[in-house]
């Protein structure tokens, strides 16, 4: 049976392939059996530029087809590594097995044995993931998150002089500018995308339980340890660990997910704001020839792509919140949890970029309906209270703040004319009144 996405268990490789299928590039089976070759064929070539003896007669200029085993890997070469696994029981060593009969391939027998030499799987494991995560981030996600910040910002600068009745406690408040509005999660989520990035992508590399143990027997004379971070840092481009147990600490991946959780959770603030906006008809969204916004009633025109990015980064934060709890944690110098767990990094960065999608995709259809925010505001003129109070207090005015309160802190409705007749009625100078009869919801937006 040939799989498609009609088959798929997840909806990230079924309904939503089309929005994640690049992750496949990082996290799929496949993928990770490619990064494992890769970081096997880097530590042979590296052990070879340090003339270790054994190794020290091998042609140099064979590194370039060494390196060909990984840049040309194949769906091919993956189901021949799994066929090898059926036997092995064990996904590294059937790795390993593989490149061995590629220098048999290559006339290379003689130099196979130092194939893995002295690892432990953890050891290809913890750098190969690390490396399609870092890969991940920079080829797909930070890609992504630029461009919603992009847009967000693009609608900041749009709307920037258009005044808007705030809300705070669900309740009417000083007024604002759309705009400003904007700009709060474009800032939020690039001051969190910056802190994401500072974070390391930290790999561990150093045997069985993180002590050389094999490597020093064999070698003594090398500084494995010198050798160990040139790889990792240099080779790689990821950060080792310098002392670990047969794992890595997961402590900075668990700060990644951290930080991938707070991006999704700004995510989520503004995909229920703008939702909020929609409802109150603040704005419309752009009509669909052929859509359908309900089953029952034809009127529905919903807000489906914030509902959708809403529901998408409340499931990859679970995953992320799950991953940096348990990872960290290891039974003495190892337990095996970890490895099925790392096995589903691709899930929640999936309903991420789906989140991400979903809430420019809803941003694109939004229409604004400046009429909504003018008749919200000229229906609220209580919210210029703040600023009378203010002035007053300037005034040295004696109790505005209760003066206001009795005016407005009622059920009766405040409009223009009862903020004029309060005005009229004020003891104060005529040009403190030409002030106070200047300050409209309109105007009232201060400035950012």
């Amino acid at each position: 049976m040939n799989l498609t996405s009609l088959q798929a268990i997840s909806p990230v490789d079924g309904r939503y392939r089309k929005t994640t299928e690049n992750l496949a590039n990082y996290f799929s089976e496949e993928a990770l059996i490619k990064y494992r070759v890769f970081v096997e064929i880097e530590y042979f070539i590296s052990l070879c530029e340090i003339n270790l003896p054994g190794l020290e007669n091998f042609d140099k200029s064979l590194f370039a087809q060494l390196r060909q085993i990984h840049e040309n890997f194949s769906e091919t070469d993956a189901l021949e590594i799994k066929e090898t696994e059926k036997v092995t029981n064990h996904d590294v060593k059937a790795v390993e097995y593989f490149i061995k009969a590629k220098f048999d391939t290559l006339s290379l027998q003689d130099y196979k044995e130092f194939i893995h030499f002295g690892l432990t799987s953890q050891d290809i494991n913890n750098t190969a993931i690390p490396y399609s995560i870092k890969l991940a981030l920079n080829e797909s996600y930070y890609p992504a998150i630029a461009s919603l910040i992009e847009k967000i910002n693009g609608l900041a600068t749009e709307w920037k002089d258009i005044p808007m009745l705030a809300h705070t406690h669900g309740q009417p408040a000083s007024p604002t500018k759309l705009g400003k509005e904007f700009l709060v999660f474009a800032e939020r989520l690039a001051i969190q995308v910056e802190a994401l990035k500072a974070i390391p992508n930290s790999a561990k590399f150093g045997g069985a339980t993180g002590n050389f143990n094999a490597h020093h027997i064999a070698y003594p004379q090398v500084n494995w340890v010198d050798f160990s971070n040139k790889l990792v840092n240099q080779t790689l481009g990821l950060t080792r660990a310098q002392h670990t147990t047969q794992i890595e600490h997961y402590d900075q991946f668990a700060a990644q997910c951290d930080a991938l959780k707070r991006i999704n959770n700004i995510i989520i603030d503004l995909d229920r704001d703008i939702w909020t906006y929609i409802s109150k008809n603040y704005f419309k969204q752009k009509i669909k020839a052929g859509e359908i916004g309900s089953s029952a009633m034809p009127h529905k025109v919903n807000p489906i792509d914030f509902e959708n990015a809403e529901g998408n980064a409340g499931i990859a934060n679970a995953l992320f919140e799950f991953f940096a709890a348990k990872l960290p944690i290891s039974r003495l110098q190892r337990d095996l949890t970890d490895s099925t767990v790392l096995r589903n990094i691709g899930v929640p960065l999936g309903h991420t970029l789906i989140a991400i999608q979903s809430t420019l995709r809803g941003l694109n259809k939004i229409l604004l309906n400046e009429a909504a925010l003018h008749a919200d505001l000229d229906d609220n003129w209580a919210v210029v209270a703040e600023a009378i109070q203010t002035v007053l207090r300037r005034e040295n005015f004696p109790n505005p703040y209760e003066a206001l309160k009795e005016l407005t802190r009622t059920n009766s409705k405040i409009n223009a004319a009862s903020i004029a007749d309060f005005i009229e009625g004020l003891a104060v100078a005529e040009e403190v009144k030409v002030q106070l009869r200047s300050i409209t919801p309109f105007n009232y937006t201060g400035v950012f």
